[in-house]
């Protein structure tokens, strides 16, 4: 089909901007765990998981908004939302609609896709490949 394959050429820009997008999210969570920003109903006590926890995400994210360390950031973090999802959402319930553990589940799969498709468009990382 043409117009699929016409698509195609705008792959590194889709893999950017799902990039982008991701890392926001991922940043408001590590911010409503460190900052309580957004205001929550339920605040997140500041445990040394926890807070290892919401650094991991807003230093990450704000490293995957920048497209910079992508690939190893990435692979961390995926990690990071396996770890959540089996610590905290696996033991309420074996089903991920009942549990909360969906985001966890599409975080760490959109962020284990980013380390082996790379960075995608509008990336630090392309820096170099800009300039040779």
């Amino acid at each position: 089909m043409k117009l699929f394959e016409s698509l195609a050429q705008y792959r590194p820009q889709a893999l950017g901007i799902l990039r982008i997008m991701t890392a926001l999210q991922f940043i408001e969570h590590g911010s409503q765990k460190l900052f309580n920003f957004p205001v929550s109903a339920e605040p997140h006590a500041l445990t040394g998981l926890t807070t290892a926890a919401g650094i991991l995400e807003f230093a990450g994210g704000i490293l995957l908004v920048l497209g910079l360390f992508t690939r190893p950031v990435a692979f961390l973090l995926a990690g990071e939302m396996a770890i959540a999802y089996f610590m905290a959402h696996f033991p309420r319930d074996f089903f991920p609609a009942n549990n909360g553990g969906d985001a966890a589940i599409l975080f760490c799969f959109v962020f284990l896709y980013l380390f082996f498709a790379g960075p995608g468009a509008f990336a630090v990382d392309n820096r170099d490949s800009a300039t040779a």
